[in-house]
């Protein structure tokens, strides 16, 4: 299974680590719930890894991080719902469900101008990509 990583205002220590920890033999990974910066989001993509849009990419004030997610593969997109923080508007402050995961996934059409349900399919696939040890399980079931 990919490794997670949850990082905040900790960019250039990060990309060193995932540098340097991927030296020593590839792994996957999920940048979840990314907020950082431009220069991270490009060292996790440089090394195969995978950004995760959360509720924060739907914030009004957050079309930087916008920017960022639009300038990468779709193919290394996830989308998640952090719950229960960081519901995306309108629930906004309220407490954050999987079922808002629509709200993300939305403006992430958006981002990669994409119809909903194409990058709905889009980031379905490359969830199994991922973490396909979880599908060939639900399969075998």
């Amino acid at each position: 299974l990919p490794l997670i990583i949850h990082a905040r205002a900790a960019d250039e220590n990060m990309a060193r680590i995932l540098s340097e920890e991927h030296a020593k033999g590839a792994y996957s990974c999920v940048m979840h719930c990314f907020s950082s910066g431009a220069e991270l989001a490009r060292a996790a993509l440089d090394l195969g890894f995978y950004l995760s849009m959360s509720g924060i990419s739907a914030f009004p004030k957050s079309q930087e991080l916008r920017d960022i997610f639009a300038s990468a593969p779709v193919d290394r997109i996830l989308v998640e719902t952090d719950a229960p923080y960081l519901a995306p508007p309108p629930y906004r402050g309220k407490r954050n469900e999987p079922a808002y995961t629509a709200h993300t996934a939305r403006v992430g059409a958006e981002v990669f101008d994409m119809d909903y349900a194409d990058f709905a399919a889009q980031t379905q696939a490359n969830f199994e990509r991922l973490f396909s040890k979880t599908t060939r399980w639900q399969q075998a079931a």
